[in-house]
């Protein structure tokens, strides 16, 4: 792959569209029903250059029998938020929203899972970082997202090199405004995931000191409202379109140059940017089945948080699960895909 090295304003442009936020329906989810076929309205939450990307890109937003309107927010826990206010009725998010938000009690259910490699998870430092270790970290500013995928990972890896997250001086910032940070020298580090961590590497501004592997469970999840799940025309179309995800994730191992050219139109990412994020961990995801051990593996990261005081108390994640469109997935534990050494 070429050297990629772009500026700090070309760096931060495509990463803010990123993070952009609005609400109410896109003109392009009005527009996916265009047959007009049924009166059903299924409201999707959305991160930009995801679902509605993908799903369009892979060509399953093709005959819909009910109406999509999509709502893009600029990371998991918003999403969440409105799920839990009946404003959104599914969206996608990564293994550790679900935990913050069930943990404020909020009104969500989980009724869908992927496994992808965590590679993409990493904690990054500047490219000349005296940094070597996570036990490095200790003493260090860290940029992290409160309540995102990258917030566990960076307690695991803590954990495994021996610290707690009252070593370290964790500062909560946002994607956008966490890599102004890392860029600028504000903070010593970054907890993210892809693209972001593509972005960074390619850029040449900064190295991977440690990252997901052998750390975190490498889950994403589909989350419902429980209103929408006891509206049985809702479920139906919930279970349709969890099932047209778990295509599209098929198509985009199958056809990972194409995936990427539409992400990066979509994001304004660059192509190679975009390219190196869906080898790395975007493409590996696997649809696999919300079974015990996934519900196992998203204990651990509740009762952590919770000894934590991070979030309220303990509570049970089972409590906030439908396994009803499992069908014949394979267990969640099911290795993730690879592109080879390009991953």
């Amino acid at each position: 792959m070429k050297s990629f090295r772009p500026s700090l304003a070309a760096l931060l442009l495509p990463l803010a569209l990123l993070a952009s936020a609005c609400s109410g329906a896109s003109a392009a989810g009005e527009s996916s029903n265009s047959d007009g076929k049924g009166s059903l309205v299924l409201n999707v939450g959305d991160q930009k250059g995801g679902a509605e990307a993908l799903l369009r890109a892979a060509g399953e937003l093709d005959d819909l029998p009910y109406r999509v309107t999509w709502s893009t927010f600029t990371s998991g826990p918003p999403l969440l938020e409105a799920v839990n206010a009946k404003a959104v009725d599914i969206g996608s998010v990564g293994n550790t929203p679900p935990v913050f938000a069930a943990g404020a009690g909020s009104k969500i259910t989980v009724v869908a899972a992927s496994h992808g490699d965590p590679a993409g998870e990493a904690i990054l430092v500047p490219k000349d970082s005296p940094l070597r270790t996570a036990r490095d970290l200790k003493g260090k500013k860290v940029a992290v997202a409160q309540g995102s995928s990258a917030h566990f990972q960076l307690v695991a890896a803590l954990a495994k090199a021996g610290l707690k997250p009252s070593d370290v001086r964790v500062t909560l910032l946002q994607p956008a405004d966490a890599l102004a940070a890392f860029t600028t020298g504000k903070v010593d580090a970054w907890a993210v995931w892809d693209p972001y961590t593509s972005q960074v590497l390619l850029s040449g501004k900064g190295r991977v000191l440690t990252d997901g592997r052998g750390s975190v469970n490498g889950l994403n999840f589909q989350v419902a409202s429980p209103s929408a799940l006891a509206d049985e025309e809702k479920a139906k179309a919930i279970g349709d379109f969890v099932e047209r995800l778990r295509r599209a994730q098929d198509w985009v191992y199958e056809h990972p140059e194409v995936w990427a050219k539409a992400w990066a139109k979509e994001t304004g990412l660059p192509y190679e940017v975009a390219l190196a994020a869906v080898k790395r961990s975007n493409g590996t995801r696997v649809p696999v089945a919300l079974d015990e051990a996934a519900i196992a593996s998203e204990q651990k990261i509740a009762d952590t948080f919770a000894e934590l005081k991070l979030i309220p108390g303990k509570f049970r994640f089972a409590d906030y699960v439908d396994t009803r469109f499992n069908k014949d997935l394979p267990p969640s534990t099911t290795a993730a895909r690879s592109y080879g050494k390009a991953s």
